[in-house]
């Protein structure tokens, strides 16, 4: 039988968008493909997570209207998969479901309810819908199929605080099915597509059966979907313990994409390539790390385009994360939607304002510089008279960061241009950022990147850059200079926060193994310095709840992947 996978990029409730893809894209997998069976993603006729749209009845009557016009619009002999909200066909329970049908000659032949509903992470679908209650299996051109919606398949991997009765791999195995589809919209992190690969190979060979993985791709708000779907299948009918379970077909990373394969094929395909250890630049291989910056490339431009946003603009500083994001940014629209603004104040070097300067011109987008002394002088003054006999401290110092995130808004709203915030995942975590000043904006595009792992995505972007033209994107001076915020004089990121080497360590241990302080000092960290991140971490929760969304990279990002209380007691210490 011949398979097609659609990985296409579902607009969050444009239900007329979402079937023009899925019309279109099944043409071409009969006309081009000569496909018998076409596969979507997850919920792909409203997008994913619709969240509490679902409580909206005139969404779930789209989806529903949709999903009939779809009958009548796709093509003849040819199945067509497609995920959309479904109405809970017992008597008990929620009223919807998270459903997969086959949609066939104009009827609606098979339907496949989601057996487990993940409410970790960015998920929380059993706040919506109910859980399946059997498993079918859908016969078609000689084949039994069987199809494990998304986490239907990730039972396997007993992600920690999750335990579910229900194994609907099983269940499906054990009514003798030959092929298992996973419709998905399984979000991208660091590693991902390893762990996916994996879990795939073990179902396969334990199952003897093909699996075919159909993920999403494209970016809504934090969440980015890689698409990178793929089918493997046992070399040998059975396969021996231990025996290989090809990768027999892929699709593209962060693209829309159509491949078709067929299952009697004996064809294999190059796996994608593991992980160099040894030449691991803070944790990331260099293909890891150019994968994250397609990721966050992707997550910006899926941003831009879903909010109705054509440019953007950021404060260029000098440093580093300013650097990183305005190249990510020029990458993602074009230099010529791209607008960064150097807004130095009596604290800033020259040799920043330069760095500035030089890395616009490298980009070639749009630089303009809009002292902000004069402004600063104007408040300091007005302020005067509140603040004498008070010495200079951190209120002068989030004064000039409050000036300089005013005038970005002024401009994104003279211009209609999206502010992009530049805090990285230290700093977020730390409290080190200023609100209503420098976490002003739409996006957080770096916000799920350690200090540590900008510098690493900047030094691959440069060698790459050197490679190719003989020089870096980024000045060297924005590399090697120690960082700083530049709001007093001398300042040095490390007057106030641990070595960046430290700090990330010790964060990455609390924040994505939840250890606390004791257990950390276990590692042969300093006990105080693991209670102080501990702390500072717990204090600035209330920042983070006012930031914008974070383009997540990471297993745990902040945000809708770590929901805290803002007042509570400080325990973990």
């Amino acid at each position: 039988m011949r398979i097609a996978i659609a990985q296409i990029d579902s607009t969050i409730g444009d239900f007329s968008g979402n079937m023009e893809k899925i019309v279109s894209y099944s043409k071409k997998a009969q006309s081009g493909g000569q496909a018998d069976l076409v596969l979507f993603p997850e919920l792909s006729v409203c997008g994913y997570p619709p969240m509490d749209l679902l409580d909206q009845e005139i969404f779930t009557d789209l989806n529903a209207r949709t999903v009939h016009l779809l009958q009548r619009e796709l093509p003849r002999n040819i199945a067509v998969g497609i995920g959309y909200v479904g109405r809970n066909p017992e008597s008990s329970g929620k009223s919807l479901v998270n459903v997969y049908g086959i949609i066939l000659n104009g009827s609606l032949v098979f339907e496949q309810i989601k057996t487990l509903l993940p409410s970790y992470d960015v998920f929380d679908e059993a706040r919506y819908f109910e859980s399946a209650r059997q498993r079918s299996v859908f016969e078609w051109k000689g084949e039994r199929i069987g199809f494990a919606i998304c986490e239907d398949v990730w039972r396997e991997t007993g992600i920690p605080g999750t335990t579910y009765a229900s194994d609907p791999v099983g269940d499906l195995l054990d009514q003798g099915i030959t092929l298992l589809c996973v419709p998905s919209a399984s979000p991208f992190y660091a590693g991902k597509l390893r762990v996916r690969m994996d879990l795939a190979e073990r179902i396969s060979l334990k199952g003897n059966v093909p699996l075919v993985y159909v993920n999403a791709v494209g970016a809504n708000d934090s969440i980015i979907f890689d698409g990178r779907s793929f089918a493997v299948a046992p070399l040998q009918s059975p396969p021996r313990e231990g025996s290989a379970v090809p990768l027999r077909i892929s699709a593209k990373a962060f693209e829309e994409d159509l491949v078709v394969w067929d299952s009697g094929s004996s064809a294999v395909i190059p796996a994608p390539p593991q992980s160099d250890a040894a030449a691991a630049d803070a944790g990331f291989a260099p293909e890891e790390l150019d994968t994250l910056e397609a990721a966050l490339v992707m997550g910006i431009r899926g941003y831009m385009a879903k909010c109705g946003f054509t440019d953007v603009h950021l404060g260029l500083s000098g440093g580093i994360d300013s650097a990183l994001v305005a190249y990510l940014a020029v990458k993602a629209a074009g230099p010529e939607h791209v607008a960064c603004f150097g807004m130095p104040s009596q604290f800033s070097s020259q040799g920043s304002k330069d760095d500035a300067a030089e890395l616009a011109e490298n980009l070639g987008c749009r630089f303009e510089m809009i002292p902000i002394e004069g402004i600063y002088g104007s408040f300091t003054e007005s302020l005067g008279g509140v603040f004498q006999g008070r010495p200079f401290d951190v209120t002068e110092e989030n004064l000039q960061a409050r000036i300089r995130g005013t005038l970005l808004m002024a401009y994104s709203n003279k211009f209609g241009s999206m502010l992009l915030t530049t805090g990285n995942k230290s700093e977020l975590a730390m409290g080190y950022c200023t609100l209503y000043g420098d976490m002003n904006g739409a996006l957080g595009v770096i916000g799920d990147l350690f200090k540590t792992e900008v510098f690493a995505l900047c030094r691959r972007i440069n060698r790459r850059s050197v490679l190719e033209t003989g020089k870096p994107i980024i000045p060297e001076a924005t590399l090697t200079k120690p960082p700083s915020a530049e709001l007093r004089p001398d300042q040095k990121d490390q007057d106030s926060l641990p070595p960046y080497e430290v700090l990330d360590a010790i964060l990455k241990l609390y924040l994505f193994e939840n250890l606390s302080g004791a257990e950390i000092a276990a590692r042969g960290f300093d006990p105080e310095l693991a209670a102080r991140i501990i702390r500072a971490v717990a204090r600035a929760e209330f920042k983070r709840r006012q930031a914008p969304p974070v383009l997540k990279i990471s297993p745990r990002a902040f945000g809708m992947g770590r929901r805290m209380p803002i007042a509570r007691h400080i325990y973990e210490k």
